[in-house]
C-alpha cells in the first residue's frame, strides 16, 4: 500500500512538473530563445544587405532574451505555416508582427499586446481622388493584393469581398503588383506601407494612411502556457515603464537611418 502511495505521489508531482514546463522554462534550461518569425516585415523583421534579421520587433525579443539571462535564437519560417510549427515545436515562441485575432487564439495563446496597428492602402497614383479609402474598392472591377495568411488577406477577403483578389507570398511581390498596374490597391499594415510607399512605390504609389481597422500585435504561446505568459506581459510592462521600449520605437519608428542597411 504504501509502495503504491509513493508511485501515485511521485506521478502527480511528475504531471505537475510538467504541466508547468513551459517555453521560458525550456528556453533557460537550453540557454537559447527560439523565435518563429517571417523576416520580411518592415520595420519589424526584415534582412538586411549582410543577410542579417533586423528590425522593431527583433529588438524587443534581444531585450527579451537578455532578460531572461539566454540568447536570441531566430528561426525563418513562412508566415502561412508558422502557427503548426509552433505547435509542433519548432521554436518556442511566435514574434513576427502578428495580429491577435480571435480566430487565431482558439489555437494560440498570446502575450499582452506590444504595440497596436491598422491596416491601410497603397493605390496606383491613377486612382488618386477616385478611390479615397476601402470601401470605394469594394467591386468587382478592382484587383486587390495583400501578403497570404496576414489580416491583410482576410481583411481584404471580408471587407473588400466583391473585389477580385490575389495574394502572394510575400510583400514585396505583391506590392510590386500594384507598382506594374497589375494590382490597384495593396491592402497592409500602417508601418509597413509608410516605409515601403517610398522604398518599393517609385513614384506610382499613394498611401492613404487612415487606418480602418485595430489591430493588437503580440507574441504566440502555445495554450497552457501561463507561466510564460505571465512572465512575458511582466517583461513587456517593465521595459515601457523603464523607457526601453520607447528607445527601442523611436530608433525603427522616428528615424530612417536604417533603411541604408536595407536592400
Amino acid at each position: 500500500m504504501k509502495k503504491l502511495l509513493a508511485s501515485l505521489l511521485f506521478s502527480a508531482c511528475a504531471l505537475t512538473g510538467l504541466a508547468h514546463a513551459g517555453a521560458l522554462d525550456e528556453a533557460v534550461k537550453r540557454g537559447t530563445l527560439r523565435v518563429g518569425m517571417d523576416p520580411t516585415y518592415m520595420p519589424f523583421e526584415m534582412t538586411n544587405k549582410r543577410g542579417e534579421i533586423i528590425g522593431f520587433e527583433v529588438d524587443v525579443l534581444k531585450a527579451m532574451a537578455k532578460a531572461a539571462g539566454v540568447k536570441l535564437e531566430l528561426v525563418s519560417t513562412g508566415y502561412d505555416g508558422i502557427i503548426p510549427a509552433l505547435l509542433t515545436d519548432k521554436f518556442d515562441i511566435i514574434g513576427s508582427g502578428m495580429t491577435l485575432t480571435q480566430e487565431r487564439n482558439l489555437r494560440i495563446n498570446f502575450s499582452e499586446p506590444f504595440i497596436v496597428v491598422g491596416q491601410t492602402l497603397l493605390i496606383r497614383k491613377e486612382l488618386q481622388g477616385e478611390i479615397k479609402s476601402y470601401k470605394d474598392l469594394n467591386d468587382g472591377k478592382y484587383r486587390i493584393t495583400s501578403k497570404i495568411g496576414t489580416t491583410g488577406e482576410m481583411v481584404a477577403k471580408k471587407l473588400i469581398g466583391k473585389a477580385q483578389y490575389h495574394g502572394f507570398d510575400n510583400e514585396q511581390e505583391a506590392v510590386m503588383d500594384v507598382v506594374n498596374g497589375k494590382a490597384d490597391a495593396f491592402i497592409y499594415d500602417a508601418p509597413y506601407n509608410v516605409v515601403a510607399v517610398n522604398k518599393a512605390g517609385a513614384g506610382k504609389l499613394v498611401y492613404l494612411d487612415e487606418p480602418f481597422t485595430y489591430e493588437p500585435l503580440a507574441f504566440g504561446l502555445k495554450k497552457g502556457d501561463y507561466d510564460s505568459l505571465n512572465w512575458i506581459n511582466n517583461f513587456l510592462h517593465q521595459i515601457k515603464a523603464d523607457g526601453s521600449y520607447d528607445r527601442i520605437h523611436a530608433k525603427w519608428f522616428k528615424n530612417t537611418d536604417w533603411l541604408k542597411d536595407m536592400e
